[in-house]
């Protein structure tokens, strides 16, 4: 059976103004979420998973261009419209999650008012409905209270609590696509574990594509259904979380698996009392990636081509696809 598609990046390249000249942030990344599935983006901080995310949005900052790709939202090709055209579908039929809630919410507006803005904006609710609308989606996060809630300010809530409002904003218009940048971001375990169940539900129910983008393995093993590796602005495994997470053919994918605590999967896992793996080195900085294996100064098994030339994603099996020249056997 084939499934609806709720995004599709095609080629997507992005580049940041330097004093020194223009630099490829995001190289040919190529990306499908389907709807109803969870696509998860891992990696180390700076590998370009929140530009990706915010090049869907088109909310890049100052200096980010936009080069090369095309971008699809369920049919509509959202990276040929216009800022005037793309209005009417972020918010509505695409929305984000943004790391911290405490600067993503508006503090002179009361929780009810910021969610409702949306409703009456995109659907032409009128204030009982939207009220009744807000009223119903506070429940479904399992906000206490939820009339009460709705006439709070954000500094009088929990963390937790404003994480929950800013997952109402987002799917208040019943949005196909979702964005969830570091949804647990400062948030205890006991939280962050219940966000993410309400993600995987909340997902369910809705038939909401979902973008997830975080450093949590372990939580992405749990409830993602395919997922990218990036290494300096380029995808560098790809394929079902089990799968790649489970039997990882990339030497860096291996590497971020085997830093993780207690995060066990297959062969991939690490052997009880053992330690913590470490990847030597640092990405490389902007400006300062050249055509060949990006991860070859910090691989203990570069050799020959991987110093020389780039290699390409390739499919191993499955769906499982890795840029590396010398990458794992498939396991059994």
């Amino acid at each position: 059976m084939i499934m609806a598609q709720a995004l599709s990046i095609e080629d997507l390249t992005v580049t940041v103004r330097l004093p020194q000249g223009e630099a490829p942030v995001l190289e040919n990344i190529s990306l499908r979420v389907d709807a109803g599935k969870t696509l998860a983006l891992v990696g180390e901080s700076g590998c370009g998973k929140s530009v990706t995310a915010l090049a869907v949005m088109r909310l890049m900052p100052e200096g980010f261009l936009y080069k090369s790709g095309r971008i699809f939202l369920e049919d509509v090709e959202i990276s040929a419209l216009s800022d005037a055209a793309l209005r009417k579908y972020r918010g509505n039929k695409m929305s984000m999650i943004f790391q911290e809630p405490m600067t993503a919410l508006n503090p002179l507006f009361t929780v009810g008012d910021q969610v409702s803005e949306a409703l009456a904006l995109h659907q032409g609710l009128s204030r009982a409905q939207c009220r009744q609308r807000v009223l119903e989606m506070l429940a479904a996060v399992q906000i206490p209270a939820p009339e009460a809630r709705m006439n709070a300010y954000p500094h009088q809530l929990s963390g937790g609590m404003r994480q929950r409002v800013m997952i109402v904003m987002a799917l208040a218009c019943r949005p196909r696509l979702l964005i969830a940048d570091e949804p647990t971001t400062a948030l205890d375990v006991t939280v962050q574990a219940q966000i993410f169940d309400l993600l995987a539900t909340l997902r369910v129910e809705t038939g909401t594509g979902i973008l997830l983008i975080s450093h949590d393995l372990i939580s992405i093993a749990d409830i993602a259904d395919e997922v990218a590796v990036l290494y300096a602005g380029r995808c560098i495994e790809q394929g079902m979380v089990q799968e790649v997470l489970g039997n990882p053919l990339h030497p860096y994918t291996s590497s971020l698996i085997a830093s993780v605590p207690h995060l066990r999967i297959g062969k991939s896992a690490m052997d009880e009392g053992g330690t913590l793996a470490e990847i030597p080195g640092m990405v490389p900085a902007l400006g300062k990636r050249g055509p060949f294996c990006i991860f070859a100064p910090r691989c203990s098994s570069a050799a020959g081509p991987c110093h020389a030339a780039l290699p390409s994603l390739a499919d191993r099996g499955g769906g499982h696809r890795v840029a590396c020249w010398h990458p794992k056997e498939a396991q059994a």
